[in-house]
């Protein structure tokens, strides 16, 4: 590997900001110092330009395999590392379901030959593959992947012996979806008596009520707090969740911890007369009290993660109407320059993000030697300018569905380089293709 060599960057780490060089070799940070003065392959001058540690996304929808007219593994990591993302974990509600130990392990050979990121899968858990979901191997797979809520093919775990029997047993992290599928149902069973098929979208946050959120996480809270379950509850989308969570602890002692979606800290239900089904997820973006009690409980440590949920469909499936338009949307290649405009907004910090992206994904995942910007570890870094203000717009998207719920908006801060494992896969504007990134390994 070539060594990359990053002059007087202001390096935003560990909650403290300041100046230095940083020597990448062999795909390690080798040496952080304020003056490194030797020959490197390639030099960047990052005078002025902020030096943060890369984005590792905890929840993503890539669509391989089955779905690969919406996305596939190559195209959306592509997007991920232009938007400062240098690490993912994907989601097995592909076609088919991940599982089985042998569909897993194909999901990661279809990385290892295309994915520009670093990446990691989810196993599947559904009501009847238990005894496959022990056999993960919990050193080389980020964690277990439990639907309480609606799902694709046959993975609701609505089951509650089975729900019973995976807190109790998992030898690993369980990551929950969390909504009660009976109180969405009888809620939109009421629209439908009410208003027909043809339902306005500005109703989908009541359908996907607070309610039914509520009761999901809540369950899912008491059953790991019964059986000491190492548990982390995905996309919170209301206020009320966010009182589950404690703060009163450190991180790395937590057995509970949460995350919050850049679309549930950006968008609130003013928003769906606007955005229409472009802003459609599950769970639904809610009030905007809703939205900024998420970003409180973030910023005080009830909420651990910032994700994207990055969960891509063509425009022409969320043009259909209500009914028929899917749930979720592209956001890995913006979800950086999203919050960097929050910072702008003066609403968090750039330690804050750091911390939130990169740090506590580490720690909650364990995740050996990534996460930080520190010497030994792997060199998976972004480099930001912060006043370089740039239109989303369809000539500069790189989502294979080719929109984005952000298009038109102009952002203050541009991602300029991005290095995944060493190497530098974005560059000013363009895409280094020819080297992928790595399989994360977990420290447990």
């Amino acid at each position: 590997m070539s060594t990359i060599l990053i002059k007087s960057a202001t390096i935003v780490n560990e909650n403290k900001q300041f100046v230095s060089d940083l020597l990448v070799k062999d795909g390690l940070i080798e040496r952080i110092d304020k003056h490194i003065d030797i020959h490197a392959d390639r030099t960047i001058n990052a005078e002025g330009l902020y030096l943060l540690p890369g984005f590792i996304d905890d929840q993503v929808h890539f669509r391989e395999p089955g779905l690969t007219h919406k996305a596939n593994i190559y195209t959306e990591s592509r997007a991920a590392v232009a938007g400062g993302i240098t690490s993912f974990m994907e989601m097995p509600n592909t076609v088919p379901n991940t599982l089985t130990q042998e569909l897993l392990e194909q999901k990661y050979e279809i990385a290892s030959r295309n994915s520009l990121a670093n990446y990691s899968f989810f196993m599947g858990a559904s009501n009847d593959n238990l005894e496959e979901v022990l056999k993960t191997d919990i050193q080389n797979v980020c964690g277990i992947k439990v639907f309480m809520g609606s799902s694709t093919g046959n993975m609701l775990v609505d089951n509650p012996n089975t729900l019973e029997h995976l807190f109790k047993e998992s030898p690993m992290l369980i990551a929950t979806h969390c909504e009660d599928e009976p109180t969405i149902r009888r809620n939109l069973e009421y629209y439908k008596n009410l208003l027909g098929e043809d339902i306005p979208v500005k109703y989908h946050p009541i359908i996907r009520s607070e309610e039914a959120c509520y009761l999901s996480s809540s369950l899912a809270v008491a059953l790991a707090k019964k059986h000491n379950t190492r548990l982390h509850i995905l996309h919170i989308s209301t206020e009320k969740e966010t009182h589950l969570f404690s703060n009163d602890i450190s991180l790395k002692h937590k057995r509970i911890t949460a995350e919050a979606c850049i679309h549930h800290l950006w968008f609130s239900e003013e928003d769906y007369d606007r955005k229409g089904n472009l802003i459609k997820w599950n769970p639904a973006v809610k009030k905007a009290s809703d939205r900024d009690g998420i970003l409180k409980a973030v910023l005080d440590g009830h909420i651990d993660v910032i994700a994207t949920d990055h969960a891509p469909h063509t425009i022409e499936e969320k043009a259909k109407p209500y009914m028929q338009a899917p749930s979720g949307g592209p956001l890995v290649q913006h979800a950086l320059p999203a919050l960097l405009e929050l910072y702008h907004h003066g609403k968090i910090s750039l330690e804050q993000i750091a911390e939130k992206t990169a740090h506590n994904v580490a720690t909650c995942f364990q995740i050996e030697k990534r996460g930080y910007i520190r010497e030994g570890y792997w060199a998976d870094l972004v480099l930001v300018d912060l006043n370089k203000p740039w239109n989303v717009n369809k000539t500069n998207i790189l989502y294979k569905s080719g929109w984005s719920p952000f298009e038109g908006d102009t952002f203050q801060s541009k991602v300029l380089h991005t290095l995944v494992s060493g190497n530098l896969a974005y560059s000013n504007g363009q895409l280094v293709e020819g080297q992928t990134g790595n399989r994360m390994k977990f420290d447990r």
